[in-house]
């Protein structure tokens, strides 16, 4: 949300979390080896070592991660790295089982309730908010789910509004009622015509969810079930409306120095971002969402097709790696070494990328313990940006 340094408390120094994220095995290469799978040697093993120091680097940052972790998966094997812990004043390193927020990838997975449904015929992406959603201002009414799902909607953003704002400074574990978010905007206009260019937005998830549920007489968070979590089997990953994290999870920070480390992971409640970021999953169920995601397993051949219809320059937020094209429920990271495609998120504590391959084989889930954007550190973002891409090329060269 971007007002997180605004409203935690002052620390003390930064020097214990460098240390410990300099100290020896801190930063390492894990591997669960599938069927057939031979350690590596050679110029593999060179380029591990290559990508256990870019991890210790960004850890070793002033304003870098407490802890950061990337697990890559193709075809059944997986590889975990890590660097620094996953809870200041501990030496545990992050794990990929352990829970973590997904902010705005949750955007991913309301795509996906959406595009399941409209594989079912209960939705189309060519419904409007005047068709599903009347009580919502006339001005919005012609925009339909793919604007939403594109993020070319024009809908002003609720998270963005200071009467939001004020709530949240003011009790960061206010309880919202979801159904009542946009509320928050309701008497502003659209920003732009419809369709006719991309803004990146909270408010266009909430509305999906609310046409999801409209569409079908159910809650939101009883069709994320049905639709995504059981078909894939993610015991792991749930939408919470309260503060509170499950253990074992990946602490997430406010790092601000000279200042040591604020531990912010449970500094706000998820009733307030709702669809549009209150997922609390693990790095490995991440990575099995995305690749069923990406490839098109839960949308359908007739869905994908839009869902694959990208909007040149439209940049997740954060930005991806390489360049930034929006889909319906995510984005197309092309890099130099070939293309991804995923969702990002920031929030308070945590960034996330979580990408795969179209044809869903391979994947990359990527997490830092702090919130990194273009408006608070857009150096560390490029920095981000750059070792992510790294990780990309690895992943796709095997």
């Amino acid at each position: 949300m971007g007002i997180a340094k605004r409203i935690t408390a002052k620390g003390a120094a930064v020097a214990l979390v460098t240390g410990l994220a300099l100290s020896p095995g801190s930063a390492q290469a894990g591997h669960e080896h599938g069927p057939g799978h031979a350690p590596e040697h050679g110029p593999a093993k060179g380029r591990d070592a290559e990508l256990r120091r870019e991890l210790a680097e960004l850890t070793a940052l002033p304003d870098g991660p407490p802890g950061v972790i990337a697990v890559l998966r193709e075809d059944g094997r997986t590889k975990v790295y890590q660097a620094g812990v996953s809870e200041v004043g501990t030496m545990r390193p992050p794990t990929p089982d352990d829970f973590m927020r997904l902010a705005s990838a949750s955007k991913a997975y309301s795509g996906a309730v959406a595009l399941s449904l409209v594989r079912c015929g209960l939705l189309d992406l060519d419904d409007t908010l005047a068709r599903r959603l009347p009580q919502l201002p006339p001005a919005w009414g012609a925009v339909t789910l793919r604007q939403l799902l594109n993020h070319t909607s024009g809908l002003p953003d609720f998270s963005a509004a200071q009467a939001f704002r004020d709530i949240i400074i003011a009790d960061p574990h206010h309880v919202f009622d979801s159904q009542r978010l946009l509320d928050f905007v309701a008497d502003k206009p659209l920003n732009f015509p419809a369709g006719s260019r991309y803004e990146y937005s909270n408010s266009d998830n909430i509305a999906v969810a609310l046409m999801a549920e409209a569409a079908t007489g159910q809650r939101y968070e009883d069709l994320l079930a049905s639709q995504v979590l059981r078909p894939l089997g993610l015991e792991r990953t749930s939408l919470p409306s309260g503060f509170e994290m499950g253990e074992p999870y990946i602490h997430g920070y406010v790092v601000d120095p000279p200042d040591a480390p604020e531990d912010v992971s449970e500094l706000f409640g998820m009733s307030g971002v709702w669809a549009s970021g209150a997922i609390t999953s693990t790095p490995r169920e991440t990575g099995a969402f995305m690749r069923a995601w990406a490839s098109g397993r839960l949308s359908g051949p007739e869905a994908y097709a839009q869902q694959t219809t990208f909007v040149e320059g439209g940049a997740s937020e954060p930005a991806g790696p390489g360049r930034n094209d929006a889909g319906l429920g995510m984005f197309r990271y092309t890099t130099r070494c070939g293309v991804m495609y995923g969702h990002t998120g920031n929030t308070a504590g945590y960034t996330q990328l979580a990408a795969s391959t179209p044809d869903g084989r391979r994947s990359l889930t990527f997490s830092v313990s702090v919130q990194v954007n273009k408006t608070a550190n857009p150096v560390l973002l490029e920095r981000l940006r750059s070792v992510q891409e790294d990780f990309v090329c690895a992943l796709l060269r095997d």
